[in-house]
């Protein structure tokens, strides 16, 4: 129940964004610096992101030499660097708008590991070294066996190590809590709390139906951006969306850790990286592939002690560790790596399907979301 007040405050915009993610966040701050004299509003289900934003392992990727590879199988040499251009400029995007001290970004670089000495990787370095040179303008990948052993991984399990000098590190949770400083700097309104039931179109403005614990409220807007990436098939079932959860987990602080840096391996499936003296480990969703096609949290047992085993037999099988975290996230995937950025008619318009790299595509396709306004 609403009062007449509340109504007439709060419950009427110009322009509404579902979704308080990344992608959400720079549909709503590209849209005010357009427009600035614009009333926006940001709908969240949750108290904070509620998909993969702030629940992911923090890196700051665009694709390692094995999903590269894999992509190849699928996708023309054109599209692919399309896509890693477009992964770039969202990441260079994202350190333009977050002051550095926020992001914590810490560029030592991104590693593959691979376990079959007799795979011969030099071709495909060169092919996509050559393929990428007009975005980096040097060599992206190399060999850098030297250090297996520097790191602590064990020479009998780990046979080859690709180096990539571009990834980088960086926090997800100081970044989205900047950015929404930022965004209510602008004047932009989150409200958290907002489970989005509906929404529709009548001859003159959009109306979202909202149930939260005070009951349900009407919102209405003249634009409408659902930015929602995998919860976004509520409302779209027919647009090819999956849901993919992903299990990341956290060690207590580790002695003498060696590692340092972004590591990867089996196609991108596995990840893993320091944060000061913690290893920040996920993936493992090809292991249960349909059982991860949810929009539900949750933890996998089945995932989590493969997780568990390859901690202790692969990434640091020296050391003692102690899990202090765990937790999950929601992605979304689909037949084509390309995300959703289409216009829906009647100022709508929908940004989702960010793959297993939003971090890198969210804020251009918050922007670019946002410019289909213009059309």
């Amino acid at each position: 129940m609403i009062s007449f007040w509340e109504k007439i405050a709060f419950t009427k915009y110009d322009l509404v964004v579902i979704g308080s993610g990344f992608t959400g966040l720079f549909c709503a701050l590209s849209f005010k610096k357009k427009n600035p004299k614009s009333k926006i509003v940001i709908l969240e289900r949750g108290i904070f992101p509620n998909g993969a934003s702030t629940k992911n392992a923090g890196f700051a990727c665009f694709g390692s030499i094995s999903e590269l590879i894999e992509d190849s199988q699928k996708m023309s040499d054109d599209e692919i660097l399309e896509l890693v251009e477009k992964r770039v400029l969202g990441l260079e995007l994202l350190k333009k708008t977050i002051p550095k001290k926020y992001l914590e970004i810490k560029n030592w670089g991104g590693y593959e590991l691979f376990f079959d000495e007799k795979i011969n990787l030099d071709e495909s370095i060169d092919r996509f070294n050559k393929l990428l040179k007009p975005i980096f303008k040097s060599d992206v990948y190399s060999i850098n066996n030297e250090k297996i052993e520097l790191f602590g991984f064990p020479k009998n399990k780990v046979k080859q190590l690709v180096y990539n000098p571009f990834e980088s590190q960086i926090n997800t949770g100081t970044t989205v809590y900047k950015l929404q400083e930022i965004a209510n700097q602008n004047g932009i309104k989150i409200l958290n709390g907002c489970n989005v039931e509906s929404f529709t179109f009548n001859s003159k403005h959009h109306e979202i139906l909202v149930s939260s614990k005070g009951g349900n409220i009407k919102f209405r807007s003249n634009f409408l951006a659902i930015c929602s990436n995998a919860f976004s098939i509520k409302w779209f079932p027919n647009e090819k969306i999956i849901p993919g959860r992903g299990m990341v987990l956290v060690t207590k602080p580790i002695k003498n850790l060696k590692l340092k840096g972004c590591f990867h391996y089996n196609k991108g499936y596995y990840y893993f990286r320091n944060y000061k003296r913690r290893i920040i480990f996920g993936g493992g969703r090809e292991a249960d592939f349909k059982a991860e096609q949810t929009t539900s949290f949750g933890l996998n047992r089945k995932i989590k002690s493969i997780l568990i085993k390859d901690l202790k037999k692969i990434i640091i099988p020296n050391y003692q560790f102690e899990i202090d975290m765990e937790w999950s996230g929601i992605m979304a995937f689909g037949p084509t790596k390309q995300p959703i950025i289409k216009n829906l008619g009647n100022n709508s318009v929908i940004g989702a399907r960010l793959g297993g790299m939003g971090i890198a595509l969210s804020s251009l396709v918050g922007k670019n979301v946002s410019d289909l306004f213009d059309n």
